[in-house]
């Protein structure tokens, strides 16, 4: 689920090549493939969303005969709207600048029991590759928050629509659910439409409402400030080398979260890992000296607004109704 392809630290060009290399080419037929990979496990997951919400929170029994393409969509589609809208944002913004970058690649999950992301999301997201090195603060800020800004702007009316077809209800005896936590974002869109809820009711969240829960952790997985994640550019670009500071902060952080509730260890680890292979500072860009002009430092604020409007410390749990 994160922009680590998005690569800055690549050389640059041999100044004796005569013969550049072919910019702005990609293997359609792959992103393509991906593409609809992810779209199909996506909607398999879709699925078993709308079927729990049929069930209304355990007390129906659903038909299998239900279980038809059109049902998954309800997920997949806000889903993988969200996902494109965040990749072509960094896409667009490097055509921008004429930065050669990769069309997305989807990364799809098969969601098997041993596979708990591939049963909640049905992927991983997506990434660009981008093919050279970025050397000005202002390139590497623009490319990095126009993903979470267009991802956000399709995840939040998706948010309200989920939860305007959502409904509430109480837990059949013995009916085991996986509670997802609830960032600032879906608490409020949930105190709009149904005010506070008494004790013993819950939501059943519409599986629309799921995609944009997804869609908020993504955004939030994405700004967190280390290394190549879109919050490490970010960071970087308003920081200068001081991020190193700052991405060793998050890390202990992270394994505060780790320690608090398992699900984070995975994260904690792969993101440790890297800032122990790379080290904790950002690759340099050529005016890395130089402060970033106000307006983007106004934006920047936007990415720490975002951040906290997705961000649950539990995002999962499995919980047992008495």
């Amino acid at each position: 689920m994160t922009d680590l392809a998005l690569d800055d630290s690549l050389p640059p060009p041999d100044p004796g090549d005569h013969e550049p290399r072919p910019r702005f080419r990609d293997r359609v037929w792959l992103h393509v493939l991906l593409f609809v990979l992810t779209c199909a496990a996506t909607t398999f997951v879709g699925l078993g969303y709308y079927s729990s919400f049929l069930s209304d929170l355990g007390t129906l029994q659903v038909s299998a005969g239900l279980r038809s393409i059109g049902y998954g969509a309800w997920f997949s589609v806000p889903l993988m709207t969200i996902i494109t809208a965040h990749e072509f944002g960094h896409y667009l913004a490097c055509r921008r600048y004429g930065i050669d970058a990769s069309l997305p690649y989807y990364l799809p999950m098969i969601p098997l029991s041993f596979l708990p992301l591939g049963i909640l999301s049905g992927t991983l997201g997506a990434v660009i590759r981008i093919r050279e090195p970025i050397y000005s603060k202002r390139a590497l800020f623009d490319m990095a928050i126009a993903g979470p800004i267009a991802g956000f702007v399709v995840a939040v009316p998706a948010l309200f629509l989920g939860m305007w077809l959502s409904k509430t209800g109480t837990l059949s005896p013995g009916f085991g659910v996986i509670e997802f936590g609830e960032p600032l974002g879906f608490r409020l869109a949930q105190y709009l439409t149904f005010g506070g809820l008494p004790s013993g009711v819950a939501l059943n969240a519409h599986p629309t409402a799921m995609a944009a829960w997804w869609g908020l952790f993504l955004t939030m997985f994405n700004l967190i400030p280390v290394l190549q994640l879109d919050g490490g550019h970010i960071a970087y670009a308003v920081l200068g080398r001081r991020s190193a500071v700052l991405t060793q902060i998050v890390l202990v952080f992270l394994i505060g979260l780790a320690i608090y509730d398992h699900i984070w260890a995975l994260p904690a680890a792969i993101l440790g890992g890297l800032v122990f292979w790379l080290g904790p500072h950002h690759p340099p860009v050529l005016d890395e000296d130089l402060p970033l002009d106000r307006t983007r430092r106004r934006v920047a604020t936007l990415a720490v607004v975002m951040f906290v409007f997705s961000f649950t410390p539990v995002p999962i749990q499995i919980l047992l109704s008495n």
